[in-house]
């Protein structure tokens, strides 16, 4: 009955079209009164010890320095430098802006940071060197999806955090999978646009833009680099983005002043003023269902019905698809991953491996509707139509689906670097 009471509200918050943090209050308070003790003092408290942790100090550091390099110039110089490299492909504005795109989220770890630094100032380009429009809506709005998989991933960092897994394992793990969706969207963008003009190899204008680019250039390789050597904590690797990107714009390219640096933390204030009711909510009710053997009891539940790994996997990326498409990446990875997890570590799935799959699931939830995040993001940049939107990142949602279909069967793809 308690269940069937967690559902009726769930659903009946839905059609009163609440807020996601009204909804996952609703729902914790509801487990507390009827699963745990009933004092919703210990509601308060465990949403106090949710936060209190030094993980989640990359989130907000990693949104500031992406969005003071939206602001400034690293965007614009990272993707002047792919352009030239790929001029003399056809079609090579289309890869560059895939290219770009996977560069610029490995900096920021945001999606809609990501389309919206680089979308602002490509999709003008593709537009006039001949581009149709529907190609670039698509690119742009999947290209951003890929701060999902690409480290250093937000999502990741809170999947790690609400599993309790190490973050550079997930980091390291992510960057197979988000090579072949670069690839695979950059081969997409090759074979439709082969028609395009080239441009001749320019080596005076790339060296030119590789000087200006040099500092925007060496940020992601002394983020990963710094990681993966054991030199900085994720955390720390936060920390060093943030002060490495307004040290850049600042005071070496000249690109901001205190007003703009006033005005990106005021943004990223409201943002952060969204997202962090959603981590305390949802740790907190993380923290009571554990208490209380609920992941355990849906892990033996799930385990009884879909009976073998094959069928669980299928079946966990059929529910993820759904769920994507109504709720946030946050909310869905920070409640249903530990409660995937147990049944997924039932079958001997790695964590790890789990991690990347619901990462990808969720990549394709910012591109579907109702709710996906870059449609919603891409309507209001690029001044475009939602069903317009829709339509165009069919093709790259079919590429990020057969990506998902052959990390989910074949492991060494994210773990092959960990191990």
């Amino acid at each position: 009955m308690a269940g069937l009471g967690i559902v009726v509200l769930l659903f009946g918050l839905i059609a009163l079209r609440q807020n996601i943090v009204v909804i996952l209050l609703a729902i914790a308070a509801y487990v507390h009164l009827v699963w745990a003790d009933g004092d919703l003092t210990y509601l308060v408290e465990d949403m106090w010890l949710a936060l209190d942790n030094d993980v989640l100090l990359a989130v907000p550091m990693f949104l500031i320095a992406g969005n003071l390099m939206t602001r400034g110039s690293i965007a614009r110089r990272l993707i002047e430098v792919a352009r030239l490299i790929t001029a003399p492909i056809p079609g090579g504005l289309g890869v560059a802006t895939i290219l770009s795109c996977a560069i610029f989220a490995a900096i920021s770890g945001s999606s809609p940071v990501t389309l919206l630094a680089v979308g602002s100032v490509l999709y003008p380009a593709l537009i006039e060197n001949g581009y149709s429009k529907k190609f670039a809506l698509g690119a742009l709005t999947s290209g951003g999806t890929l701060g999902i998989i690409i480290p250093p991933s937000i999502p990741l960092i809170l999947y790690g955090v609400v599993t309790e897994h190490s973050i550079a394992s997930l980091f390291l793990a992510g960057i197979i999978p988000g090579l072949m969706l670069t690839a695979a969207m950059s081969g997409y963008a090759l074979i439709v646009n082969r028609h395009i003009p080239t441009a001749p190899f320019d080596p005076r204008a790339l060296w030119e833009a590789l000087r200006r680019g040099i500092w925007a250039i060496l940020m992601p390789i002394i983020l990963l680099g710094g990681i993966y050597s054991g030199m900085f904590s994720p955390t720390e690797a936060a920390a060093v983005a943030l002060f490495y990107g307004l040290i850049v714009e600042a005071f070496i390219h000249r690109e901001l002043g205190v007003k703009d640096v006033y005005r990106t933390m005021v943004d990223t204030a409201r943002t952060l003023g969204m997202l962090f009711p959603i981590i305390a909510v949802a740790l907190s009710l993380k923290n009571v269902l554990t208490i209380e053997g609920i992941p355990q009891m849906m892990a033996d539940w799930i385990a009884i019905t879909t009976g073998s790994k094959v069928a669980f996997l299928l079946a966990t990326n059929v529910m993820l698809l759904v769920v994507g498409c109504f709720f946030d990446v946050v909310s869905s990875i920070l409640i249903l991953g530990p409660l995937l997890l147990a049944a997924a570590q039932t079958f001997g799935i790695d964590p790890i491996h789990f991690g990347v799959i619901m990462a990808i699931n969720l990549e394709i939830g910012f591109l579907t509707p109702p709710i996906g995040l870059n449609l919603i993001v891409a309507m209001s940049v690029f001044r475009a139509r939602f069903s317009e939107i829709c339509f165009a990142v069919i093709p790259f949602v079919a590429i990020i689906g057969v990506v998902l279909l052959l990390v989910t069967f074949i492991p060494q793809l994210s773990l092959w670097l960990v191990n």
